[in-house]
């Protein structure tokens, strides 16, 4: 895989270097000078601390010039560390592909963002990244999106795309990262690189010991193939020299602290150290001795990391086509920069003089602190070159596909059934009825696809593999769930891990955006473990991807499971996560019209699903069904909004005459709690009616939503639910009730501005029968009629 191939003879080889070289000057010197600029230029009313990570950006530079300018392609996406935005941003400037405008606006209100950004950035970038590890793996779960259009829609793009990832060292402490090497469905990948800056230090500190001969073992064990960009040429030069093998096994066994210190010290004080890191320190000062001061200091911080003929080499070492690749490539934190190896270095910004010895030393006119390279010059004219080879400016939005998703199947739910149950039903329902949309539904679950009732949808649709299914002896006994493996399977089975889930879907669910090839993404998980996935959960959000989170069983009906299985604060993730409908319905209808909405909300890119459903078995009879048809789209279309009255008590004799309505606002699984409570408050004389909150998510958007209207609009504007609550029943108090934490109903009463008893669980859970459980934690329905009799002063 060389990068320089059409190059004939050295000399143009090191001409071209003398380009990069003069091209990774400039974008050095860019990318700390919009950190100042924006530090201590742009006007800063608040005196809030701007920062922008000038060291950690200099560690890159000699990486991403070599990246962009050299090794990639038209179509290669890339994952830039979040650290070396400025970089990054500094490069797609000399590309054409922003102003001098953009580059003053750093970290400024609608300017460029802290870290890269899909969808706040102008400039294009492929992948997210801020919370450090999950932008590092997010290509490798783009590669295995690409693989599933590839094998399913019959895309070939003819695009040998390569999936890249600028990772810094102290990124590989996340966990995740590891978990996302390890994952089977990612095993004998292809087109990956990984491009490890070893600058040595984290945000507070030189990592300690030498981590990185275990993290190439590590890599190594799940099939990566490892490549070192170690050392600068000048530096291998010493090393050939006679005994010049003592400084590389110096180097070599320093400790990380040892090394950053020299880095930082004086030439006379190298000179004095380093024999005293040496067995034999008269040798390695003799050898010392055929250097100057200035020279052997140079060659000291000579890493392969900043030597654009080291990083060729390696480079060239490279078949990506064989496997996922990692190169380590050795670095300076503060490369070129007076802070150079210093450990606090992290968010140190240069002061004034610093920045202007550093402009005078990369060679930076006085008059040109913001300027491209010039378009007649040598560099600039690579520039250009670049940006057509890249296809910098021709990145299209493509146009959303047109598909005809109904809005429900009319199908009967009948006697008791759970809504994990018919979340089954309803997929293979779009997999009879919408074969356009089931050609395109993708299902992903780790390791729990049988029990977040996926198995009907996978007997059908079958489960993905890239490898030759091994044909085994046939089983005697006949299984529930047959598991089929074959290229054109849609269910993706991963190992269990709910970061992997999560970034997978936040990968298939940009699939629109990377491959113009719409999926329609739907992964289940247990409940409680979406707390263990949540910063990947997040992370998909944030990144625009559009998927259906199906997260079930759920809460402490869970029962005997116990605490460790149970979930109290999912709830409140969903209803707060942006970007995302939060839904917990508790009847088969309900669940039928919003799952298809939510295909619908996919396919015109707006926000994600989020359903939190359960093990209970309901009555289905409960739920009514309208008589005219314009009365069942009224009914849909409230069920989508977030909240129906289920249970109506105004034509009851005597109601509204006194001061005995309460309004019981349940959702999920206390429906029917709410229910039974209802009909024995009313043997005490209390009017109870029951609102059935199917999408607290949504809801709470809607109410927001109305503040914000009153605050522009003032007091005349249309009340909240007003096509729901009648205007009697507007004042009477609420009780709300759910297996969470309350605080997922509990705005509901500064929305109707009425007061409110909010039940729900606020204790870890425990093992024990559900019922019992309802009335240990208060939301049974004896609870639910106490604090109606409360609200009421009863």
């Amino acid at each position: 895989m060389a990068t320089v191939k059409s190059i004939p003879d050295i000399t143009s080889i090191e001409q071209r270097q003398k380009l990069l070289e003069e091209i990774q000057e400039r974008v050095l010197w860019l990318a700390i000078n919009m950190v100042d600029y924006a530090n201590n230029v742009r006007p800063n009313p608040g005196g809030v601390k701007v920062g922008g990570h000038q060291a950690s950006s200099s560690s890159v530079v000699t990486l991403m010039t070599h990246l962009y300018f050299e090794f990639m392609k038209a179509g290669d996406k890339i994952s830039v560390k979040p650290h070396a935005s400025p970089v990054f941003h500094a490069i797609q400037y000399l590309l054409g592909n922003l102003t001098e405008e953009h580059l003053k606006g750093l970290r400024a209100f609608h300017g460029l963002q802290a870290y890269p950004s899909r969808t706040k950035d102008p400039d294009g970038v492929d992948f997210s990244t801020g919370s450090v590890g999950l932008g590092a793996v997010a290509p490798n779960f783009a590669w295995l999106t690409e693989e599933y259009v590839r094998h399913h829609l019959n895309k070939e793009s003819g695009v040998d795309r390569r999936w890249i990832a600028l990772v810094g060292d102290a990124e590989l402490d996340e966990g995740n990262v590891w978990e996302a090497i390890a994952d089977p469905a990612l095993f004998d990948s292809k087109n990956i690189l990984w491009i490890v800056d070893l600058n040595r230090q984290s945000l507070d500190r030189i990592i300690p010991g030498i981590r990185v001969r275990c993290w190439r073992d590590m890599f190594a064990a799940n099939g990566w193939r490892v490549v070192d960009a170690k050392y600068g040429k000048k530096l291998q030069a010493a090393f050939n020299e006679p005994n010049g093998e003592l400084l590389r096994t110096a180097i070599d066994e320093m400790s990380n602290e040892f090394y950053q210190r020299l880095l930082r010290v004086q030439p006379s004080t190298l000179r004095e150290w380093l024999p005293k890191a040496s067995r034999y320190p008269r040798d390695m000062e003799r050898l010392l001795g055929r250097w100057n001061d200035h020279d052997l200091q140079d060659m000291f911080r000579n890493l392969g990391g900043h030597d654009f003929g080291m990083l060729r080499e390696a480079f060239d070492q490279m078949d990506l086509s064989k496997g996922p690749h990692v190169l380590f490539a050795y670095t300076l934190k503060g490369w070129k920069l007076p802070t150079a190896g210093d450990p606090q270095n992290h968010s140190t910004n240069l002061k004034p003089y610093q920045m202007e010895k550093t402009r005078i030393a990369l060679g930076i006119p006085e008059d040109q602190k913001m300027a491209r390279l010039p378009a007649d010059s040598p560099a600039g004219k690579l520039c250009i070159e670049t940006a057509e080879k890249l296809q910098i400016t021709k990145r299209l939005k493509p146009v959303t596909p047109e598909m005809s998703i109904p809005a429900g199947f009319e199908q009967a739910y009948k006697g008791k059934m759970s809504t994990q149950q018919i979340f089954g039903l309803v997929l293979t329902e779009i997999s009879r009825r919408v074969p356009e949309l089931a050609q395109r539904l993708v299902t992903i679950s780790p390791d729990v696809a049988s029990s977040t009732n996926l198995g009907g949808w996978i007997n059908k649709a079958g489960v993905w593999s890239r490898f030759p299914h091994q044909e085994l002896p046939q089983d005697e006994e006949l299984r529930a769930l047959q598991w089929t493996e074959s290229p054109t399977g849609q269910h993706i089975e991963l190992g269990i891990s709910e970061n992997n889930l999560f970034m997978a879907l936040g990968q298939l669910g940009t699939s629109f955006e990377m491959n113009g090839e719409m999926l329609f993404p739907l992964g289940t998980l247990y409940d409680p473990f979406v707390r263990r996935g949540l910063d990947a959960f997040y992370y998909a959000a944030y990144s625009g991807g559009k998927f259906i989170v199906v997260a079930t069983p759920s809460g402490i009906t869970l029962g005997p499971e116990g605490g460790a299985h149970q979930s109290e604060i999912t709830p409140s993730i969903g209803v707060e996560m942006p970007e995302m409908d939060f839904y917990e319905p508790a009847f088969g209808h309900e669940l039928e019209w919003i799952m298809l909405s939510a295909m619908e909300q996919i396919r015109r890119r707006e926000h994600s699903t989020y359903l939190r459903l359960t093990s209970k078995r309901i009555d289905q009879d409960i739920f009514k069904m309208p008589s005219t048809p314009e009365a069942v789209e009224t009914l849909r279309k409230q069920v989508i909004r977030g909240a129906y009255k289920l249970i109506d008590r105004s034509a009851e004799p005597g109601y509204g005459k006194g001061y005995n309505i309460v309004n019981i606002m349940a959702v999920g699984a206390m429906a029917p709690e709410a229910v039974a409570a209802s009909n024995r408050l009313l043997d005490e004389g209390v009017f109870a009616n029951v609102f059935n909150v199917t999408g607290p998510g949504p809801l709470y958007r809607e109410f927001q939503d109305s503040v914000r209207a009153a605050i522009k609009e003032g007091r005349g504007s249309r009340p909240f639910l007003a096509d729901v609550i009648g205007v009697g029943e507007r004042t009477a108090p609420i009780v709300t009730v759910c297996d969470g934490h309350p605080h997922q109903l509990a705005w509901l009463g500064a929305a109707l501005k009425t007061e409110t008893y909010p039940l729900g669980v606020t204790k870890f859970g425990q093992s024990g029968n559900p019922w019992d459980l309802y009335r240990e934690y208060g939301i049974d329905a004896d609870s639910i009629m106490a604090a109606s009799f409360s609200a009421l002063g009863m």
